[in-house]
């Protein structure tokens, strides 16, 4: 930690100069229950900084963000800043939640929206105003077990390109007597397997506003043969990504799909060799597609410190170079320069896969279409639902909630 604030420190007093000083103030922080820690840690680091700032700083189930943060607006009871999951954002800004940063950013020495990468800045954004700071970015690719590969007579230089290729591997890597299942994934009914299920209906040639293109069904049906053949766990179903990450690590499982904040925890627990690949394509030549993650910070409009908040907004925005290495988080723009990147093969995957990610919305109405999708997902994979009838019945509730 004395490391850590010590190169903080430096980067800190960089932009600090420029800014009002902090007199005595209080700052009242949410951050989101994760493995990292990262909010938390950046809020403890600005109070070194800034000795007089009083932090107080709560931590919130990812789960519970969305209700818990619109139950302190409505109660008036507001903390000062709020992580919010990216897509999520217009939401929040439609219902006049939050503070427009615009005035802030045209004084701002520090954040210069325009080197924002235009996904993470078009979900920061409601109606031509940014409304929020993406912390960093992220999306997902393949970690696979390189000892598993060979060991099942495939090439661990060469994982799965496509869909097919992806099922028969996973089919040879499953052994049912050890426990051992060929992928891991998650389809749990949240925002979380809505985000790993995107990137499967975009490749497919559909969307999340195309639902009832053909695409969309190819997507469902090839996770209910996922399940169905018993190459990915029964437990699919109800695990959270940062689950199907542990299958992995602990050996249970050959693939996982996951993203770059899973890398220290495979670093450190994988006692195997591994590797980093593109998602799979429908078809060979097909498109690529996967989804934009992260958090944004935003300050809500009842804060009652907004100055001090934003001067908060910037410090973590000042330490984007530490992104990667620190917290497997990808910066947010295009002027970071990541020096000596950790898992440097990782490193390159995860930023051409960066390439090929979509934004989720950005849509006010971005949790009932999220919904829609999850419950649907959910049908088809239990045979509740045909794959078909399933996007068929989420593409009409979104239709209808857009309307």
């Amino acid at each position: 930690m004395k490391k850590l604030l010590a190169a903080s420190a430096a980067i800190g007093l960089a932009f600090s100069l420029s800014c009002a000083p902090l007199h005595a103030a209080s700052l009242s922080v949410w951050a989101v229950d994760e493995p990292d820690d990262y909010t938390a840690k950046m809020a403890q680091e600005f109070a070194k900084l800034h000795p007089d700032v009083h932090l107080q700083i709560r931590k919130v189930g990812f789960a519970a963000l969305n209700d818990e943060t619109m139950r302190a607006v409505m109660s008036g009871n507001t903390p000062d800043v709020v992580p919010i999951d990216n897509p999520n954002t217009a939401m929040f800004a439609s219902k006049n939640a939050l503070l427009d940063l615009g005035p802030y950013l045209a004084k701002s020495q520090v954040i210069d929206a325009k080197t924002i990468f235009p996904g993470p800045l078009k979900n920061a954004t409601w109606n031509s105003k940014v409304y929020a700071i993406p912390r960093g970015t992220n999306t997902l690719a393949m970690y696979y077990n390189k000892d598993m590969f060979r060991a099942a007579g495939l090439d661990p230089e060469h994982p799965p390109q496509t869909w097919d290729e992806l099922y028969a591997d996973a089919q040879k890597l499953t052994d049912a007597k050890k426990g051992v299942y060929g992928l891991a994934f998650s389809a749990i009914n949240t925002e979380e397997g809505v985000f790993q299920f995107l990137p499967f209906v975009q490749a497919a040639g559909a969307d999340w506003n195309r639902l009832n293109d053909p695409g969309a069904a190819r997507a469902a049906a090839f996770w209910q043969k996922l399940l169905d053949s018993k190459v990915a766990s029964p437990d699919t179903l109800t695990h959270s990504q940062s689950e199907a990450a542990a299958t992995f690590i602990n050996g249970n499982a050959a693939i996982d799909i996951d993203g770059p904040w899973e890398l220290n925890a495979v670093d450190k627990g994988a006692k195997f060799k591994w590797g980093v690949a593109l998602l799979p394509v429908e078809k060979a030549g097909g498109p690529r597609a996967s989804a934009l993650g992260e958090q944004n910070h935003a300050i809500l409009r009842g804060a009652k410190n907004p100055d001090t908040a934003f001067q908060f907004l910037e410090y973590m925005y000042a330490q984007r170079d530490r992104n990667w290495n620190e917290f497997g988080m990808q910066p947010p723009s295009r002027d970071t320069n990541t020096q000596n990147p950790k898992w440097p093969q990782a490193y390159q995957v995860f930023n051409e896969q960066m390439q090929y990610a979509r934004p989720r919305g950005p849509n006010p109405q971005w949790p009932k279409i999220s919904k829609a999708i999850s419950d649907a997902i959910q049908s088809v994979i239990t045979h509740q639902a045909t794959p078909q009838q399933a996007m068929a019945a989420a593409a009409k509730t979104v239709q209808q909630v857009q309307n």
